[in-house]
């Protein structure tokens, strides 16, 4: 495969994950499929996570990183990440490192047949309200997307980034990444990868996140479905 591939941290107080996170990637560059590097997207943390994004960038060549002015949320962090994506893959993990950078090699093996491949936490380990508000969410989403997805929530994703770039996110519609390329007629892929406990730092979000939230976000993706325009040049000069 000549590809490359970059890798989004979103971060948003994570100070106590953040030299887990350099040495589970910096490992994971060693064995990447393809050319891997690491961006750091600080949403405005108030911990001191940018001093140590910066120590890590400084001695770690593959890693870069942006910082927002002020908290935006994930789907921000995540549309920022895409923005600035060079590479012809963007992929995402979440900087608590409930899941291992290593599957990314599992995803990278369907990149070539699909524009999405997520991952699906088959066994999760977390408690079972998180696990039951997340199920509940997941079918709410399935039955007004149909993106036939179990788990759009996994923080664990390759895109082609051609494909990455035309999404127009706004906030919440980071639940909703597997629909928007259906809507750019890409095709998507869900693959099992494994999945751990929160060690260190907090969860940013709580039952309205899990649950409330992405109701009221499929209403948005609907006007988002209705209003999305979709073309392809077949020829310039």
């Amino acid at each position: 495969m000549n590809s490359a591939l970059t890798i989004v941290v979103p971060v948003y107080n994570e100070a106590e994950n953040l030299l887990r996170v350099e040495e589970a990637l910096s490992d994971y560059i060693k064995i990447a499929s393809v050319p891997t590097q690491i961006l750091f997207v600080n949403d405005g943390s108030k911990d001191n996570s940018q001093e140590l994004i910066e120590t890590i960038c400084n001695r770690q060549s593959a890693f870069h990183f942006i910082q927002f002015q002020a908290n935006r949320g994930l789907s921000a962090a995540i549309k920022a990440g895409f923005d600035h994506t060079i590479t012809d893959l963007v992929g995402y993990i979440d900087a608590d490192l409930q899941t291992n950078p290593e599957d990314f090699n599992l995803l990278l093996e369907h990149i070539e047949e699909y524009d999405l491949v997520t991952g699906f936490r088959s066994n999760r380990k977390d408690s079972f309200v998180k696990n039951m508000s997340s199920k509940i969410a997941n079918g709410i989403r399935r039955a007004f997307t149909h993106d036939g997805m179990d788990d759009t929530g996994c923080p664990l994703k390759i895109i082609k980034t051609e494909f990455a770039k035309r999404i127009p996110m706004f906030k919440g519609l980071h639940r909703f990444l597997p629909a928007m390329i259906m809507l750019q007629e890409g095709k998507t892929i869900q693959i099992p990868v494994r999945h751990y406990p929160r060690i260190a730092g907090e969860a940013k979000y709580g039952l309205w996140n899990r649950l409330l939230g992405p109701l009221a976000d499929c209403f948005a993706y609907l006007w988002m479905k209705r209003k999305y325009i979709n073309y392809k040049v077949s020829k310039s000069g």
